[in-house]
Protein backbone atom coordinates (compact mmCIF):
# COMPACT_ATOMS: atom_id res chain seq x y z
CA UNK A 1 0.00 0.00 0.00
CA UNK A 2 1.20 3.46 -1.00
CA UNK A 3 1.44 6.27 1.86
CA UNK A 4 2.55 9.51 2.08
CA UNK A 5 5.55 10.24 4.31
CA UNK A 6 7.06 13.85 5.43
CA UNK A 7 11.13 13.20 6.20
CA UNK A 8 11.72 17.34 6.39
CA UNK A 9 10.46 20.21 5.85
CA UNK A 10 9.37 20.35 1.36
CA UNK A 11 10.62 16.53 2.12
CA UNK A 12 7.55 14.63 0.87
CA UNK A 13 8.01 10.93 -0.50
CA UNK A 14 5.36 8.74 -1.81
CA UNK A 15 6.32 5.14 -0.15
CA UNK A 16 5.06 1.80 0.55
CA UNK A 17 3.70 0.51 3.88
CA UNK A 18 2.17 -2.70 5.60
CA UNK A 19 -1.33 -2.47 6.57
CA UNK A 20 -2.85 -4.75 9.30
CA UNK A 21 -5.07 -7.03 9.29
CA UNK A 22 -8.26 -6.13 11.54
CA UNK A 23 -8.25 -7.79 15.19
CA UNK A 24 -11.49 -7.58 17.16
CA UNK A 25 -13.21 -4.58 17.43
CA UNK A 26 -11.16 -3.34 14.46
CA UNK A 27 -12.03 -2.75 10.46
CA UNK A 28 -10.03 -1.85 7.94
CA UNK A 29 -10.90 1.21 5.34
CA UNK A 30 -9.46 1.77 2.02
CA UNK A 31 -9.05 5.49 1.59
CA UNK A 32 -11.16 7.08 -0.57
CA UNK A 33 -10.46 11.24 0.59
CA UNK A 34 -7.75 12.83 2.81
CA UNK A 35 -8.06 16.70 3.34
CA UNK A 36 -4.67 18.67 3.67
CA UNK A 37 -4.66 20.04 7.12
CA UNK A 38 -3.05 23.05 8.42
CA UNK A 39 -0.69 20.98 9.91
CA UNK A 40 0.19 19.50 7.50
CA UNK A 41 1.65 22.37 5.98
CA UNK A 42 3.54 23.34 8.93
CA UNK A 43 5.07 19.92 8.24
CA UNK A 44 5.91 20.49 5.02
CA UNK A 45 6.97 23.97 4.68
CA UNK A 46 9.00 24.31 8.31
CA UNK A 47 9.50 20.31 9.75
CA UNK A 48 7.15 20.76 12.34
CA UNK A 49 5.42 23.66 14.24
CA UNK A 50 6.56 26.00 17.48
CA UNK A 51 8.78 23.04 19.85
CA UNK A 52 6.83 20.48 17.75
CA UNK A 53 9.64 19.15 15.04
CA UNK A 54 9.99 15.83 12.92
CA UNK A 55 12.76 13.48 14.13
CA UNK A 56 11.52 10.44 12.13
CA UNK A 57 9.95 10.12 8.74
CA UNK A 58 6.11 10.63 9.67
CA UNK A 59 2.61 9.91 7.48
CA UNK A 60 1.16 12.89 7.48
CA UNK A 61 -2.80 13.07 7.44
CA UNK A 62 -5.51 13.23 9.47
CA UNK A 63 -8.98 14.21 7.58
CA UNK A 64 -10.08 11.14 5.96
CA UNK A 65 -12.74 8.90 5.06
CA UNK A 66 -13.11 5.66 3.04
CA UNK A 67 -15.36 2.61 2.42
CA UNK A 68 -14.79 -0.19 4.92
CA UNK A 69 -12.84 -3.11 3.33
CA UNK A 70 -12.85 -6.40 6.21
CA UNK A 71 -14.18 -5.89 9.39
CA UNK A 72 -12.66 -7.76 12.25
CA UNK A 73 -14.18 -10.55 14.21
CA UNK A 74 -17.22 -9.14 16.46
CA UNK A 75 -17.61 -5.81 14.46
CA UNK A 76 -21.05 -4.88 13.70
CA UNK A 77 -23.05 -2.30 11.71
CA UNK A 78 -20.23 -2.02 9.36
CA UNK A 79 -20.63 -3.61 6.46
CA UNK A 80 -18.17 -3.88 3.88
CA UNK A 81 -18.60 -0.94 1.45
CA UNK A 82 -20.22 1.17 3.68
CA UNK A 83 -18.92 5.25 3.72
CA UNK A 84 -17.24 6.16 6.94
CA UNK A 85 -15.76 9.28 8.34
CA UNK A 86 -12.79 8.27 10.36
CA UNK A 87 -12.00 9.53 13.98
CA UNK A 88 -8.44 10.73 14.49
CA UNK A 89 -8.67 11.16 18.14
CA UNK A 90 -7.34 8.08 19.43
CA UNK A 91 -7.56 8.40 23.79
CA UNK A 92 -6.17 5.77 25.65
CA UNK A 93 -9.11 5.74 28.13
CA UNK A 94 -7.20 4.97 31.20
CA UNK A 95 -5.10 8.09 32.26
CA UNK A 96 -5.94 10.63 34.61
CA UNK A 97 -7.47 13.25 31.65
CA UNK A 98 -9.36 10.59 30.19
CA UNK A 99 -10.82 9.70 33.47
CA UNK A 100 -11.69 12.62 34.53
CA UNK A 101 -13.39 13.62 31.30
CA UNK A 102 -11.02 15.15 29.02
CA UNK A 103 -10.43 12.29 26.45
CA UNK A 104 -8.99 15.15 24.43
CA UNK A 105 -6.39 15.60 26.67
CA UNK A 106 -5.33 12.39 26.80
CA UNK A 107 -1.21 11.77 28.21
CA UNK A 108 -1.31 8.86 26.12
CA UNK A 109 -2.98 10.14 22.55
CA UNK A 110 -2.25 8.53 19.49
CA UNK A 111 -3.82 11.35 17.04
CA UNK A 112 -2.82 10.38 13.65
CA UNK A 113 -0.13 12.75 11.56
CA UNK A 114 1.34 13.73 15.02
CA UNK A 115 4.84 14.94 15.87
CA UNK A 116 4.06 15.50 19.28
CA UNK A 117 5.42 12.38 20.85
CA UNK A 118 8.23 10.26 20.15
CA UNK A 119 7.91 7.81 18.30
CA UNK A 120 5.79 9.87 16.07
CA UNK A 121 2.00 8.74 15.75
CA UNK A 122 1.67 8.05 11.81
CA UNK A 123 -0.65 9.21 10.19
CA UNK A 124 -4.07 8.62 7.86
CA UNK A 125 -2.43 9.30 4.12
CA UNK A 126 -2.35 5.76 3.17
CA UNK A 127 -4.32 3.58 0.77
CA UNK A 128 -5.56 1.83 3.50
CA UNK A 129 -5.31 1.51 7.18
CA UNK A 130 -7.00 -0.40 10.09
CA UNK A 131 -8.62 1.16 12.78
CA UNK A 132 -11.02 0.55 15.83
CA UNK A 133 -14.66 0.20 15.00
CA UNK A 134 -15.37 2.90 17.21
CA UNK A 135 -13.38 5.28 15.30
CA UNK A 136 -15.44 4.71 12.40
CA UNK A 137 -19.07 7.13 12.00
CA UNK A 138 -21.12 6.27 9.01
CA UNK A 139 -21.49 8.75 6.50
CA UNK A 140 -24.41 7.69 4.84
CA UNK A 141 -26.07 10.56 2.53
CA UNK A 142 -22.70 12.54 2.01
CA UNK A 143 -20.11 12.04 -0.45
CA UNK A 144 -16.56 10.99 0.80
CA UNK A 145 -15.29 14.59 0.37
CA UNK A 146 -17.64 15.98 2.56
CA UNK A 147 -17.54 13.03 5.43
CA UNK A 148 -13.40 13.78 5.19
CA UNK A 149 -14.44 17.35 6.47
CA UNK A 150 -15.69 15.71 9.47
CA UNK A 151 -12.40 16.25 11.35
CA UNK A 152 -12.06 19.80 10.84
CA UNK A 153 -15.57 20.52 11.30
CA UNK A 154 -14.99 19.06 14.55
CA UNK A 155 -12.59 21.39 15.70
CA UNK A 156 -14.16 23.97 15.37
CA UNK A 157 -17.22 22.75 17.31
CA UNK A 158 -14.85 22.10 20.28
CA UNK A 159 -13.60 25.98 19.71
CA UNK A 160 -17.34 26.85 20.02
CA UNK A 161 -18.43 25.05 22.62
CA UNK A 162 -15.43 26.16 24.79
CA UNK A 163 -16.71 29.72 24.01
CA UNK A 164 -19.96 28.94 26.20
CA UNK A 165 -23.33 30.43 25.19
CA UNK A 166 -23.32 31.59 21.93
CA UNK A 167 -26.84 33.28 21.79
CA UNK A 168 -27.09 36.54 20.26
CA UNK A 169 -23.43 37.03 21.16
CA UNK A 170 -21.10 39.08 18.63
CA UNK A 171 -17.97 37.03 17.58
CA UNK A 172 -15.08 38.14 16.14
CA UNK A 173 -13.48 35.66 14.08
CA UNK A 174 -9.66 36.55 12.88
CA UNK A 175 -7.92 34.25 10.43
CA UNK A 176 -10.28 32.89 7.50
CA UNK A 177 -8.69 29.87 6.68
CA UNK A 178 -10.90 26.34 6.53
CA UNK A 179 -11.10 26.72 10.35
CA UNK A 180 -11.87 30.23 10.52
CA UNK A 181 -14.55 29.45 8.15
CA UNK A 182 -15.46 26.94 9.70
CA UNK A 183 -16.21 28.59 13.14
CA UNK A 184 -18.00 31.17 11.26
CA UNK A 185 -20.84 28.09 10.14
CA UNK A 186 -20.47 26.58 13.57
CA UNK A 187 -20.60 30.29 15.58
CA UNK A 188 -23.63 30.93 13.39
CA UNK A 189 -25.22 27.64 14.08
CA UNK A 190 -25.12 27.87 17.87
CA UNK A 191 -27.03 31.36 17.45
CA UNK A 192 -24.24 34.01 16.98
CA UNK A 193 -26.22 37.62 16.03
CA UNK A 194 -23.20 39.45 14.35
CA UNK A 195 -20.10 37.98 13.10
CA UNK A 196 -17.12 39.77 11.75
CA UNK A 197 -14.73 38.38 10.18
CA UNK A 198 -10.87 39.79 9.36
CA UNK A 199 -7.80 38.22 7.31
CA UNK A 200 -5.16 39.55 5.34
CA UNK A 201 -5.95 38.07 1.91
CA UNK A 202 -9.19 39.03 -0.04
CA UNK A 203 -9.77 35.77 -1.12
CA UNK A 204 -9.89 34.31 2.58
CA UNK A 205 -12.57 36.95 3.06
CA UNK A 206 -14.91 35.86 -0.07
CA UNK A 207 -15.30 32.82 1.45
CA UNK A 208 -16.48 34.27 4.91
CA UNK A 209 -18.63 36.38 3.07
CA UNK A 210 -20.21 32.89 1.50
CA UNK A 211 -20.08 31.04 5.07
CA UNK A 212 -22.18 34.00 6.30
CA UNK A 213 -19.93 36.43 7.51
CA UNK A 214 -22.27 40.17 8.36
CA UNK A 215 -18.61 42.15 7.90
CA UNK A 216 -15.16 41.03 6.68
CA UNK A 217 -12.59 43.49 7.32
CA UNK A 218 -8.93 43.26 5.39
CA UNK A 219 -6.21 44.03 8.08
CA UNK A 220 -3.67 44.32 5.12
CA UNK A 221 -5.57 47.22 3.50
CA UNK A 222 -6.37 48.75 6.77
CA UNK A 223 -4.89 48.01 9.51
CA UNK A 224 -7.07 50.22 12.09
CA UNK A 225 -10.16 48.38 9.82
CA UNK A 226 -11.51 47.32 14.12
CA UNK A 227 -11.52 50.62 15.22
CA UNK A 228 -14.84 51.32 15.58
CA UNK A 229 -15.44 48.10 17.69
CA UNK A 230 -12.49 49.09 19.57
CA UNK A 231 -14.04 52.36 20.85
CA UNK A 232 -14.32 52.72 24.61
CA UNK A 233 -13.93 49.37 26.62
CA UNK A 234 -14.47 47.57 23.30
CA UNK A 235 -17.71 46.30 22.16
CA UNK A 236 -17.78 42.22 21.43
CA UNK A 237 -18.43 39.52 23.40
CA UNK A 238 -16.27 36.39 21.69
CA UNK A 239 -13.05 36.01 19.68
CA UNK A 240 -12.05 33.05 17.75
CA UNK A 241 -8.32 33.18 17.11
CA UNK A 242 -7.62 31.95 14.24
CA UNK A 243 -4.71 32.86 12.55
CA UNK A 244 -1.89 32.23 14.97
CA UNK A 245 -0.61 35.82 14.72
CA UNK A 246 0.23 38.30 17.16
CA UNK A 247 -0.97 41.18 15.70
CA UNK A 248 -4.07 39.39 15.39
CA UNK A 249 -4.88 38.45 18.96
CA UNK A 250 -4.14 41.85 20.00
CA UNK A 251 -6.71 43.64 17.82
CA UNK A 252 -9.45 41.26 18.64
CA UNK A 253 -8.56 41.81 22.14
CA UNK A 254 -9.04 45.47 22.20
CA UNK A 255 -12.39 44.94 20.56
CA UNK A 256 -13.66 42.92 22.89
CA UNK A 257 -15.77 44.18 25.87
CA UNK A 258 -15.05 44.03 29.55
CA UNK A 259 -15.63 39.97 30.58
CA UNK A 260 -15.37 38.93 27.24
CA UNK A 261 -13.62 35.69 25.99
CA UNK A 262 -10.56 34.87 23.60
CA UNK A 263 -10.65 31.07 21.93
CA UNK A 264 -7.46 30.64 21.01
CA UNK A 265 -7.49 28.16 18.36
CA UNK A 266 -4.70 29.29 15.63
CA UNK A 267 -1.61 27.16 16.48
CA UNK A 268 1.98 28.52 15.54
CA UNK A 269 3.97 29.32 18.63
CA UNK A 270 3.98 31.19 21.55
CA UNK A 271 2.52 34.49 21.88
CA UNK A 272 2.81 38.28 23.93
CA UNK A 273 -0.43 38.58 25.48
CA UNK A 274 -1.45 42.84 26.25
CA UNK A 275 -2.03 41.73 29.70
CA UNK A 276 -3.03 45.57 31.08
CA UNK A 277 -5.94 44.88 28.70
CA UNK A 278 -6.80 41.27 29.89
CA UNK A 279 -6.89 42.39 33.60
CA UNK A 280 -8.63 45.60 33.55
CA UNK A 281 -11.26 44.36 31.50
CA UNK A 282 -11.64 40.96 33.12
CA UNK A 283 -11.05 39.12 29.82
CA UNK A 284 -10.81 35.17 29.63
CA UNK A 285 -8.65 33.43 27.62
CA UNK A 286 -9.38 30.24 26.75
CA UNK A 287 -7.39 27.62 25.04
CA UNK A 288 -9.49 25.09 22.14
CA UNK A 289 -7.33 21.88 21.60
CA UNK A 290 -8.85 19.33 18.93
CA UNK A 291 -11.65 17.19 19.85
CA UNK A 292 -13.93 13.78 20.47
CA UNK A 293 -17.24 13.65 20.90
CA UNK A 294 -17.44 16.32 18.46
CA UNK A 295 -16.87 14.02 15.71
CA UNK A 296 -20.07 12.29 15.36
CA UNK A 297 -21.85 15.07 16.12
CA UNK A 298 -19.96 16.68 13.04
CA UNK A 299 -20.85 14.10 10.73
CA UNK A 300 -24.68 14.12 11.91
CA UNK A 301 -24.73 17.65 11.80
CA UNK A 302 -23.50 17.35 7.63
CA UNK A 303 -25.96 14.43 7.46
CA UNK A 304 -28.73 17.08 8.30
CA UNK A 305 -27.83 19.67 6.13
CA UNK A 306 -27.14 21.84 9.32
CA UNK A 307 -23.73 23.07 8.24
CA UNK A 308 -22.84 22.75 4.43
CA UNK A 309 -19.15 22.78 4.19
CA UNK A 310 -19.09 21.86 0.65
CA UNK A 311 -18.54 25.54 0.35
CA UNK A 312 -14.68 25.08 1.13
CA UNK A 313 -13.97 22.75 -0.83
CA UNK A 314 -11.67 24.18 -3.89
CA UNK A 315 -8.97 21.16 -5.28
CA UNK A 316 -8.60 17.84 -5.17
CA UNK A 317 -5.49 15.58 -6.90
CA UNK A 318 -4.92 11.95 -6.80
CA UNK A 319 -2.29 10.81 -4.17
CA UNK A 320 0.31 10.19 -7.09
CA UNK A 321 0.54 14.27 -7.26
CA UNK A 322 1.00 15.06 -4.10
CA UNK A 323 3.60 17.55 -4.76
CA UNK A 324 0.78 19.09 -6.94
CA UNK A 325 -1.80 18.92 -4.22
CA UNK A 326 0.79 20.42 -1.36
CA UNK A 327 1.86 23.59 -3.60
CA UNK A 328 -1.80 24.08 -4.59
CA UNK A 329 -2.63 24.11 -0.53
CA UNK A 330 -0.07 26.42 -0.18
CA UNK A 331 -1.04 29.36 -2.17
CA UNK A 332 -4.14 31.40 -0.38
CA UNK A 333 -5.10 33.11 -3.38
CA UNK A 334 -6.08 29.58 -5.19
CA UNK A 335 -7.27 27.60 -2.45
CA UNK A 336 -9.31 27.00 0.41
CA UNK A 337 -9.25 23.37 0.98
CA UNK A 338 -7.08 20.59 -1.28
CA UNK A 339 -7.97 17.14 -0.61
CA UNK A 340 -6.19 13.70 -2.12
CA UNK A 341 -8.30 11.40 -3.70
CA UNK A 342 -7.49 7.56 -2.49
CA UNK A 343 -9.70 5.62 -5.14
CA UNK A 344 -13.58 6.10 -5.87
CA UNK A 345 -16.00 7.79 -4.20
Amino acid sequence: MRALFAYAARDLRLETCETAAPGPGEVRVDLVRGGICGSDLHYYNHGGFGSVRLREPMILGHEVAGRVAEPGPGVEGLAPGTLVAISPSRPCGTCGECLRGLPNQCLDMRFYGSAMPFPHIQGAFRDSLTVRAEQCIPADGLSAAQASMAEPLSVCLHAVRRAGEMLGRRVLVTGCGPIGILTILAARRAGASEIIATDIAHEALDFARQAGADVTLNTLDEPDALAPYQTGKGSLDVLFECSGAEPALRGGIAALRPRGIVVQAGLSGDMALPMMQVTAKELEIRGTFRFHEEFAIAVRMMQQGLIETSLLLTHSFPLAEFSAAFATANDRTKAMKVQLEFGEA
